[in-house]
């Protein structure tokens, strides 16, 4: 793998794909000017950059004021894109059917006893009296997954985004490899928190497919994509753009994933690449 200073960039870039945390934001959740220059350059010389990240579109407030003229985000690992212009709207969702959310659930109880679960619809967070606390959701529901999963008659209720499983005791990558055993028949599981925090959506749903959507959307190739990440969730899209860039502090999944490697997050590690793309074109 190659550094952020000799790693290839395509020959024209016209969309660069970021990954917040641990990636685009430096450990105390905020942008340094240093990236917020880097970004307005880049749109400002064209490029489109487009936030992809497994947050949900009510915790994009961080980012919302940097998407500039397109304000597309991919949240929710791609099961949402959202228009940051217009408060987070959802212009495009791709459930995990109840149904499924239902099955999985009952698996991951059977093989990882002591799973706690969360749901996350498209109108906010749910979770378990086990879950750990989402102090940013005071209006939670706090029931068992079973009862937040229900719905009076089919199709009533919100979409499901996600279902978050957490394990008290297992390690992180343990508990992935457990659960995509498991499971990934039926939904796809992955992770991006340095706990052992899964996060679980609908088959085939990931950041790569989004984003390689919206990009035939534009007619941008994936030649043109510059991506950016750092954790499990993140693989998909650091294979499939045309060049991308592990962080300095990235899981070894990403790290083996992408075709380069910057600095870390705290060092401008995006920032570093956005200015090399600019300065050779």
């Amino acid at each position: 793998m190659t550094s952020a200073t000799d790693s290839p960039l395509p020959a024209v870039t016209r969309l660069i794909a970021t990954d917040l945390d641990g990636t685009l934001l430096r450990d105390d959740k905020t942008l340094s000017d240093r990236t917020i220059a880097a970004l307005a350059a880049a749109e400002e010389a064209g490029i489109e950059v487009f936030f992809v990240t497994g947050r949900p579109a009510r915790w994009m407030d961080v980012v919302s004021a940097h998407v500039h003229g397109h304000g597309m985000a991919i949240c929710a690992n791609g099961a949402a894109v959202a228009d940051l212009r217009a408060d987070g709207r959802l212009i495009e969702v791709h459930p995990l059917e109840r149904e499924v959310a239902l099955e999985v659930v009952r698996i991951l109880r059977e093989v990882a006893p002591g799973t706690s679960f969360a749901v996350e619809l498209t109108t906010g967070i749910h979770y378990e009296p086990a879950y750990p606390p989402f102090h940013l959701d005071p209006g939670a529901t706090v029931a068992v997954a079973e009862k937040l999963l229900h719905e009076e008659a089919p199709g009533t209720g919100a979409p499901v985004l996600k279902v978050l499983a957490h394990h008290p005791e297992l390690a992180p990558d343990a508990f992935l490899a457990l659960a995509r055993e498991s499971a990934a028949d039926r939904a796809s599981v992955t992770r991006s928190s340095p706990t052992a925090l899964l996060e679980i959506s609908g088959a085939g749903v990931s950041k790569a497919r989004t984003l390689a959507a919206c990009c035939a959307e534009r007619g941008i190739a994936q030649s043109e994509v510059v991506a950016f990440g750092d954790m499990p969730n993140d693989v998909e899209m650091l294979e499939w753009a045309g060049a991308s860039f592990a962080m300095g502090n990235a899981h070894p999944a990403a790290l083996a994933a992408a075709s380069g490697v910057t600095l870390t997050n705290d060092e401008d590690g995006v920032a570093v690449v956005i200015e090399r793309i600019l300065a050779t074109r």
